[in-house]
């Protein structure tokens, strides 16, 4: 047993700084309190700031170290501004989860031009400028990095019921194959791109949907939502040091929601 090396696994952030997108509410709102938690200095992202204001106090309170930034994804030099506000505050963004995403409830038909530069501004241009931005500053210091992108189930599966919407499920399955090339890229630099695919996860938009289609969850395996805590052991295994050899994956956490 004395050639058995242990294990090496932790979620101590300390020394971290992490930038949350959409930390407003749901996921986002759940992955910005856990990477404070685990002691990740963290950028609060979104553009509702007098939400990112409670969040912050609430995080403070509990010990955590955290800076709220107001940020549009749609516009590119919100996000520049937005990464420097942050390192300016807490210090070089090695953590980014790339959260932030705009839901449509219209068929492909039926949306106007600016229904259709929002969602890919916010769901896929955003993310890519985003990403870029933070990888830029960790290459030029040769920093090692972590970026978490937030997909969908939505990327791979789509059932055109209820007005869900096509454009939703395209831009999640470009933030697949973002993550994918991102990861082989920056590899060299040691800069891990890996997405999490969530199925259906209590939050804003998946109740703005759920007034739409009705309750259809109820047709799952399991009979359940889930909540956004249920991903915390997924979020952390890819920001922590034990998926050092972890690029290019898009990890599903659906719950036997949907048909494979």
């Amino acid at each position: 047993m004395a050639d058995i090396k242990s294990a090496n696994f932790s979620i101590d952030l300390t020394g971290q700084v992490a930038l949350v997108t959409g930390a407003t509410s749901g996921l986002g709102k759940r992955f910005a309190e856990l990477l404070a938690l685990c002691g990740a200095k963290v950028a609060l992202t979104g553009r509702r700031f007098d939400r990112l204001e409670a969040l912050a106090a609430e995080i403070r309170k509990a010990g955590g170290e955290c800076e709220p930034i107001a940020l549009d994804m749609t516009d590119r030099n919100s996000i520049r501004n937005a990464v420097d506000q942050a390192e300016q505050a807490l210090g070089t963004v090695t953590i980014l989860i790339n959260n932030a995403g705009l839901g449509a409830g219209a068929f492909a038909v039926d949306m106007d031009d600016e229904l259709v530069d929002a969602m890919f501004d916010t769901n896929l241009r955003g993310p890519w400028d985003m990403a870029c931005e933070v990888a830029r500053r960790l290459i030029d210091k040769e920093l090692p990095g972590r970026v978490v992108n937030i997909s969908s189930m939505g990327a791979s599966l789509y059932i055109a019921n209820g007005k869900a919407s096509a454009l939703y499920s395209i831009t999640k399955a470009a933030i697949v194959r973002l993550t994918e090339t991102l990861a082989v890229e920056w590899s060299r630099f040691h800069i891990n791109v890996n997405a999490i695919a969530p199925g259906l996860f209590s939050s804003e938009m998946s109740d703005e949907m759920l007034e739409r289609t009705g309750d259809f969850w109820k047709n799952f395996p399991r009979q359940r939502i889930c909540e956004p805590e249920q991903l915390d052991s997924t979020l952390l295994f890819l920001v922590s040091p034990s998926s050092e050899c972890v690029t290019g994956t898009v990890i599903k956490v659906d719950d036997g929601q949907m048909p494979r």
